[in-house]
């Protein structure tokens, strides 16, 4: 997918909050605050809340598409660091390959933007449940090398059917992989697409949070 449009569209004003914070509250069926964003051009993504077993979950579905959803909030990654999340995938992408253009699809994505004055200086933290990439590595985005850098928290079909847990220090990734220290957060967003691949993906997010520790 072009990851431009998406970060452009992900400047916005946020809100302050206390140590904890609920971004995605999917497993008690709250959507509030998550906002649908499409790609000139491109199918849509399908994201809705569905069961499994006590709680609500969000589901993704692509096929041959790409579009996400946004949470747009400001915070200090100095102050509250900590991104912690679940997903489960049902498989990753055959034809999927980081480092191309051909291949920049996801069963599941997670984003933090960090937004400038200037949209081109925007910058972009992706959390990717990998195709190829070892688990672990990052890679610069195939459509934005400059703005958006990928880390693979998970990689390959060996967890596929699984409930994962994830936890990412923001702060630290950023700095590592954009040798700067990050200016304010704006907007958390997640994303399922294969409009580049043409295949199919499912995926299920469960409640995403922000922390000091």
């Amino acid at each position: 997918m072009k990851a431009i449009p998406l970060i452009i569209v992900l400047i916005a004003a946020g809100s302050a909050f206390a140590a904890i914070t609920t971004v995605g509250r999917f497993s008690t069926g709250d959507m509030s605050g998550w906002e649908e964003k499409t790609l000139r051009g491109k199918k849509k993504s399908v994201y809705t809340l569905v069961r499994e077993g006590e709680h609500n979950v969000l589901k993704a579905e692509s096929h041959g598409s790409a579009s996400g959803l946004i949470y747009r909030i400001k915070f200090d990654s100095r102050q509250n660091p900590i991104l912690r999340w679940s997903w489960k995938v049902s498989g990753t992408m055959k034809k999927g390959d980081e480092q191309s253009r051909a291949g920049d699809d996801y069963p599941a994505r997670v984003y933090v933007v960090f937004p400038r004055t200037f949209f081109w200086q925007t910058r972009a933290v992706n959390y990717i449940w990998a195709n190829r990439l070892a688990k672990g590595a990052s890679v610069p985005n195939a459509f934005a090398p400059k703005n958006i850098r990928m880390v693979a928290v998970e990689s390959g079909p060996a967890n596929a059917g699984r409930w994962v847990a994830e936890e990412r220090n923001i702060h630290e990734d950023y700095v590592k992989l954009f040798g700067e220290e990050p200016p304010r957060a704006g907007a958390i967003a997640i994303m399922t697409d294969t409009d580049n691949t043409g295949e199919d993906a499912v995926a299920w997010y469960g409640d995403i949070t922000l922390s000091a520790k």
